[in-house]
């Protein structure tokens, strides 16, 4: 029996880069609830994200990403906004987009969207994607 070709089978690991180690490290942990795995300095904290890996590459300095780096998909965004507003989380508003009083943006497809920074400036995001619910 031969191996299978390609990745759909095997687990994605997520890369964000990190500089400021110990806001990073309070703000995934504490903040977003993520369980640290292993730090691993001067390279990477490692965290669980729902079975995923997410490694925080530890760098001097970052170029500023366009766009999203990391989202988390959830099935109600109204709550997980609310509960991360009450932890301090600040989520981003943008001009041409026609979001709520949180922050949420309701997509064409239904999709809705909300954005917020880390630590270091990198754009996180939460989504609820209706029409992929089984």
């Amino acid at each position: 029996m031969s191996q299978p070709f390609g990745l759909a089978e095997y687990n994605i690991i997520a890369f964000v880069s990190i500089v400021d180690v110990s806001r990073a490290k309070s703000f995934y942990q504490d903040t977003l609830g993520l369980r640290l795995l292993m730090e691993e300095p001067p390279f990477a904290l490692v965290f669980d994200a729902n079975g995923i890996m997410l490694r925080l590459g530890m760098a001097k300095e970052i170029a500023p990403a366009h766009g999203t780096v990391l989202g988390w998909q959830v099935p109600d965004i109204g709550a997980t906004v609310k509960n991360l507003g009450e932890a301090g989380v600040r989520f981003e508003r943008y001009n041409g987009m026609d979001q709520d009083e949180f922050g949420i943006w309701a997509s064409p497809t239904g999709a809705k969207v909300a954005w917020f920074k880390d630590p270091d400036g990198n754009t996180l995001s939460l989504s609820e994607h209706p029409e992929l619910r089984k």
